[in-house]
């Protein structure tokens, strides 16, 4: 769709844009990768392998993407499940707000659109947690709808196409991309062309090291004529991580023989998954906690939980990473002086082998194999 407010942009000449066309769906035909959601296209396929591919890589897709379909074949199979059971087939992926807005647009396509997923441009945008190149991109993959798709692997590919040097996620950059995107469309073979574009940039016109010479556009690239990738396109801020240590800690009765899971709240990382009791706070020396770091769990605990731990020892140490965190989890576990039942509503007992079932954090469920 074109943005009638954006002032038209100068492009090359219309035998520019053929060779483009032509090269790059040539190139398509026998270089695209065998991908499960290339078969059988259907808006609902597309739309899970597009939200599911947002910021993770293909490879790590792949297995999510096949047993998610098995599981949820269709849109309605998806919005009638339990949103516990979405996100426990999504756990592993990341960024889980994704998977509870597709939930919430598997209901909204159920109750609204009777079940049929929406084929026009304005109802897939409407849907919570798509996007105008997430909408475009289902429409025209699946329905070969002649609709632009500006994405990450795009954004780099049209910026050394237009020898553009300016910061890809600027608004005038993407204004530009997304006019050129329109302007480069051919009139039939939507569906290959815009993938082609996502596989060169995916595959050939990586960020470092372009492999401008199996590149199908390099005759066409000004780029590649003066050699100036490093700087095309703008180079990204590198991240500054933060450090951050934290505990969690495996609370058990000893009677009952299960352990205290809580379900994390909205606005807290991992919102709507479960996990240990887990809290900010720096141990020196895990392995033999001061007696004021011990006092300092106990109470984080009681807090976190109501329950009075005992016995408190050290299991592991965990680390991984979060956005921008660092994240350094010292785990622990303890017994409850006394259990009764969960006094909260996002507090559960559970025998580790229930756990299985039950959507984990990343490091919960690292910790939950630790234990069981």
């Amino acid at each position: 769709m074109t943005d009638k407010s954006a002032e038209p942009f100068e492009f090359p000449a219309a035998s520019w844009r053929q060779k483009l066309r032509t090269r790059v769906l040539y190139w398509y035909q026998r270089h695209s990768r065998d991908l499960p959601w290339r078969h059988d296209l259907h808006p609902y396929r597309s739309w899970v392998s597009e939200i599911m591919l947002q910021q993770t890589q293909v490879t790590t897709v792949i297995a999510y993407f096949e047993r998610f379909m098995e599981r949820f074949p269709d849109v309605v199979t998806l919005a009638n499940a339990e949103q516990q059971e979405v996100l426990r087939y999504w756990e592993g992926l990341g960024y889980y707000r994704r998977a509870r807005q597709m939930h919430a647009a598997a209901q909204v396509i159920r109750d609204q659109h009777d079940g049929d997923f929406p084929t026009d441009f304005e109802s897939v945008l409407a849907l919570p947690g798509v996007g105008r190149y997430t909408a475009g991109a289902i429409l025209s993959i699946s329905l070969n709808q002649r609709l632009p798709i500006v994405e990450a692997n795009t954004n780099r590919l049209f910026a050394r196409l237009l020898l553009h040097d300016d910061d890809v996620m600027s608004s005038n950059s993407q204004k530009r991309f997304w006019q050129f995107a329109e302007w480069i469309l051919p009139r039939k073979n939507i569906s290959d062309f815009n993938q082609a574009l996502m596989e060169v940039g995916a595959l050939v016109c990586t960020p470092q090291n372009p492999d401008c010479k199996v590149c199908p556009l390099k005759a066409i690239c000004p780029t590649k004529a003066e050699q100036c990738w490093e700087r095309i396109p703008k180079p990204k801020k590198k991240t500054k991580y933060e450090d951050l240590f934290e505990v969690s800690v495996v609370l058990r009765d000893p009677q009952s023989k299960t352990v205290l899971i809580r379900q994390c709240e909205a606005g807290e990382r991992w919102e709507g998954l479960w996990d240990f009791p887990r809290f900010e706070c720096s141990v020196k020396n895990p392995a033999h906690p001061t007696s004021n770091e011990i006092s300092k769990i106990k109470d984080e605990i009681k807090n976190l939980t109501n329950y009075n731990a005992t016995q408190l020892t050290w299991l592991t140490q965990l680390k991984h990473g979060v956005t921008k965190y660092r994240i350094t989890l010292n785990c622990f576990e303890a017994n409850v002086s006394q259990r009764v039942q969960a006094k909260l509503a996002n507090l559960q007992w559970v025998h580790p082998d229930g756990l299985d079932g039950i959507p984990l954090s990343v490091a919960g469920r690292k910790l939950a194999k630790a234990i069981s």
